[in-house]
């Protein structure tokens, strides 16, 4: 068999064959997709195969407590809820209200609403409010891409010592290795990336990936050094 580049008819036929063997049909996460469908939410969720990437990350990580920045409907806070061990929490941010109502609805109906907090408002109000609280062990970012050097910080400083920190959307479709790129999507993704290269608290990698939602990545990082840079 001789190896082809890849075509968006190919990598989504190679999506859809890792979700149909991996993932398999879920009822809850489909239904959270199709209410979010119905309330007019973006379809900008994870795609299912790395929904369950972040559910494995987290359990392989024992993560009892994870802090997610960005909760759009709730699809990706169901397959983290759902990787918790007894006692386990996960506190999401989601800055739209229509947004945490829809997601709510969708965690309840999932089963995990009590293992979810959802906290309505921006990142940049909410996250100093939750200072005093346990430290989180897993950090997932995919919220606006023009604060992700604020969530990086917060990451750090509501952290620990070996906390994993995972931020969505990193290839921007190429876009994120042009140095005259003006998108300030793409311009914020950059200086998240240039301060997990450099910032001593991290030490980071990103990977492409190529599924249903297109050309794109994830970076993925651990903390090393807890608190304020």
């Amino acid at each position: 068999m001789t190896s082809a580049s890849p075509t968006p008819d190919g990598w989504l036929a190679v999506d859809r064959y890792f979700a149909d063997t991996l993932v398999g049909h879920d009822p809850a996460l489909e239904e959270a997709v199709e209410a979010q469908r119905d309330a007019g939410l973006p379809a900008i969720e994870v795609a299912p195969v790395n929904g369950k990437f972040l559910h494995l990350l987290a359990r392989i990580s024992g993560a009892r407590r994870v802090l997610e920045i960005g909760t759009l409907g709730g699809y990706s806070t169901i397959w983290l809820a759902r990787a918790l061990p007894r006692g386990g929490r996960v506190v999401t941010i989601e800055a739209e209200p229509v947004n945490a109502g829809v997601a709510r609805a969708n965690v309840d109906r999932a089963g995990v609403g009590s293992l979810v907090d959802i906290r309505v408002g921006r990142g940049e109000h909410v996250l100093p409010t939750l200072s005093d609280e346990e430290p989180f062990d897993l950090v997932f970012i995919d919220a606006d891409k023009e604060s992700n050097t604020l969530y990086l910080d917060w990451a750090a400083r509501l952290g620990r010592e070996g906390t994993v920190v995972v931020v969505d959307n990193v290839a921007r479709g190429g876009e994120v290795a042009d140095p005259d790129a003006t998108d300030p999507r793409v311009v914020g993704t950059q200086r998240a990336l240039a301060m997990l290269g450099s910032d001593p608290r991290f030490d980071a990698t990103a990977l492409q990936t190529l599924d249903l939602k297109g050309w794109d990545g994830i970076a993925l990082a651990v903390v090393v050094r807890a608190g304020e840079l």
